[in-house]
């Protein structure tokens, strides 16, 4: 109906949709800008964290975490740091729906929503001991990935696979052995040692079990990326959407030559599933 109404043929009403719709995708640039501010905010937030814990006693030993529960002092570092995150994961919360949307957007509402929930109720309950080593153990991976994601989109693709590799395993080794094995064992078993289980007990850890579940869910895309990578294909992000391919004009030449005309691949016509047909 368009066609016959604008006068053009079918494969340019389809190309004209198709442009109008890439426009309504974010640009490179956009992109781009989005991945070096969190990039920024990553990297200060680990080295701040890595600042709050690493003297501390219960760095090394965990089960100091929980020495003298619940009357445990906050020092002005711990008060600092704990705002800023709990500042920075409302923002993302914020402005979820103007950034790069990407095919894990309930996830990160999720994730964003699960967050905000662990360090009110960690600052409220005084797990303040425990929320700074979770999150100190969440910012080691973000910036690595963030700042692979600025090197591709700037076209730096060798650069770019050599950081997807370190923060593939820096996300394995922290987010699938230490925050299982270490973290979620300070949290689930030493507190009975101490005292018996109540409400804050079993809401701490049911919150950081959905986390533990993003964390698997999101381990399954830098697989992908990891095959794609070792099979020899360029990396990109697995959630964002990918923009279609515009047709060359050659294409449109023979779409438009007529009903029976089709494209030639190694001298044999293309069917509609898109295989060369064989003799």
């Amino acid at each position: 109906l368009l066609s016959r109404q604008s006068g053009l043929s079918g494969r340019q009403v389809e190309r004209w949709f198709r442009r109008r719709r890439n426009q309504d995708r974010p640009s490179l640039l956009k992109k781009f800008r989005e991945a070096s501010w969190r990039f920024t905010y990553y990297l200060i937030a680990f080295v701040a964290g890595m600042a709050v814990t690493v003297d501390k006693p219960w760095f090394y030993d965990l089960r100091k975490v929980w020495e003298g529960y619940p009357i445990q002092s906050i020092i002005p570092s711990q008060y600092w740091y704990y705002m800023i995150e709990l500042s920075f994961y409302w923002s993302l919360l914020f402005s979820i729906a103007s950034d790069v949307k990407r095919k894990d957007f309930k996830e990160q509402i999720i994730h964003h929503v699960a967050t905000i929930i662990l360090l009110c109720f960690s600052w409220f309950a005084n797990y303040v001991r425990a929320g700074t080593l979770i999150m100190a153990l969440h910012d080691a991976s973000d910036y690595l990935l963030e700042s692979a994601k600025m090197f591709n989109y700037a076209g730096w693709k060798n650069t770019c696979n050599n950081l997807f590799i370190v923060f593939a395993i820096v996300f394995i080794i922290t987010r699938l052995v230490i925050m299982p094995f270490w973290i979620l064992h300070c949290t689930m078993i030493y507190p009975l040692e101490l005292y018996p289980a109540f409400f804050g007990y079993y809401f701490f850890n049911f919150m950081m079990a959905v986390l533990q579940m993003l964390h698997i869910f999101w381990a399954y895309f830098i697989l992908r990326m990891a095959h794609k990578f070792i099979t020899g294909k360029l990396i990109e992000d697995e959630r964002s959407d990918r923009e279609e391919t515009e047709s060359s004009e050659g294409e449109e030449t023979a779409a438009g030559a007529g009903a029976k005309s089709r494209l030639l691949a190694n001298g044999h016509p293309i069917l509609n599933n898109n295989h060369p047909k064989n003799d």
